[in-house]
């Protein structure tokens, strides 16, 4: 195991790590405050595309936790600037909400309604997917569209459990269609590891990925070459350790341990 203060940037999570069902989570804000104070820098890295970086950022600060836009990554982030990488001037046709359509179309992606229209399909998180976004869909990826999305979780928890997410939806079309997801660009991909080690700067050995999902957070750092951390504070139970093929280097009931494991003092040493 490696020595604690071996890390000199963090990869954070956010639904289930920082904070749930709107509200923060034992430790996290007094623990975030003291990465803050020491110049440790955090990178909050989330799944989720309902929002972009600038909104998330407003969420934390609501909360007390001290964050810009330039601080968060978010798949719906990732799959931008892959698509104004890898299909520049191509037409999407996108599954997914109205503020990620919005954070499309303010980046000068041309967006489709019509699959016939459509050069790239982009599966994402949407709570209005019905049989028409599906049919539409599938007519784009029966003539050969190319095949994206923004994350592979299958549920994504909300105040009173969870609810069906973009794996979901990914699945609905490989059935149909017969073809695989051609990108992923969410959690655990390389793609957004690599996305992450470039914003801070930093290599991947120097970075601990900290997250309450062994099949996203965990996996993103034992697939890519950075430690881990899980958080008790969100879907994993202790029991699933038993059987998990991906294993985090560490193991914490809440946030209020991480910054030890960066090497800070006590808050008392101050």
């Amino acid at each position: 195991m490696p020595p604690r203060g071996a890390y000199r940037a963090v990869i954070c999570d956010l639904d289930g790590t920082v904070y749930r069902a709107g509200r923060p989570l034992p430790g996290a804000v007094e623990a975030l405050g003291r990465m803050r104070a020491a110049n440790v820098p955090v990178l909050f890295v989330s799944n989720n595309p309902t929002r972009s970086s600038a909104a998330y950022a407003e969420r934390l600060r609501t909360l007390g936790v001290a964050a810009a836009p330039e601080d968060v990554l978010t798949s719906g982030g990732v799959v931008i600037d892959w698509l104004l990488a890898e299909a520049a001037g191509a037409q999407v046709l996108l599954i997914g909400e109205s503020s990620l359509h919005a954070e499309f179309a303010g980046h000068g992606i041309g967006l489709v309604d019509s699959g016939r229209d459509a050069d790239v399909v982009v599966a994402s998180f949407d709570r209005t997917f019905h049989y028409r976004k599906w049919m539409e869909a599938f007519r784009a990826l029966r003539a050969g569209a190319r095949f994206v999305a923004t994350n592979p979780d299958p549920t994504c928890p909300v105040d009173d459990g969870e609810v069906p997410d973009c794996g979901g939806i990914i699945a609905a079309l490989e059935v149909t269609v017969g073809r695989q997801v051609e990108v992923v660009v969410g959690k655990p991909s390389a793609m957004m590891a690599h996305a992450a080690l470039d914003r801070l700067q930093a290599a991947a050995h120097e970075v601990l990925v900290v997250g309450d999902r062994l099949d996203t957070d965990v996996r993103l750092g034992t697939r890519n070459g950075l430690d881990t951390a899980l958080v008790l504070t969100g879907v994993t139970d202790p029991t699933d350790l038993h059987t998990a093929p991906d294993q985090p280097t560490f193991v914490l009931s809440d946030l209020a341990a991480l910054p030890s494991l960066v090497g800070l003092p006590g808050p008392e040493a101050g």
